[in-house]
């Protein structure tokens, strides 16, 4: 029975011992983690505000830069159908020279032609003369 005893006096020993470290645990949870686990998870709020926040950002970001390289290519487009346009002006503008110097040349031609059926014409007719008239031309 002494060893019961014993053990009944120390457990009312510890007793008091327990409801103290009981009381501690309370009074730290409630004046140290309660704040203290307050203030991360308004930590983590912020930082997960921030996340979307910078995420949204990110998404505005990458849609202006789409925006942007649309609008470029868009320009790009127009600066090469205009930089072909006048391309083709430039080629066309010599061709209708061209077309205005080959229509010239062939009106040369057909007056050359014509000036030269003339004289043929007239050549053709002292030849003739030439020929049919006696020589000397005395008769």
């Amino acid at each position: 029975m002494d060893l019961l005893q014993q053990l009944g006096e120390l457990f009312l020993s510890a007793v008091p011992t327990a409801i103290l470290l009981f009381l501690f645990y309370f009074v730290l949870r409630w004046a140290f983690f309660q704040p203290l686990l307050q203030v991360m998870a308004k930590r983590q709020a912020l930082i997960e505000g921030s996340r979307q926040e910078t995420e949204s950002l990110a998404a505005a970001v990458q849609e202006k830069q789409r925006a942007y390289r649309e609008a470029l290519r868009k320009a790009r487009a127009e600066v090469f159908a205009e930089q072909e346009s006048a391309r083709r002006v430039a080629l066309e503008e010599p061709g209708d020279e061209v077309q205005a110097a080959k229509a010239r040349l062939a009106d040369e031609i057909e007056a050359a032609r014509k000036v030269l059926d003339a004289s043929g014409e007239q050549l053709a007719e002292e030849v003739a003369r030439a020929i049919l008239e006696p020589a000397g031309g005395a008769r």
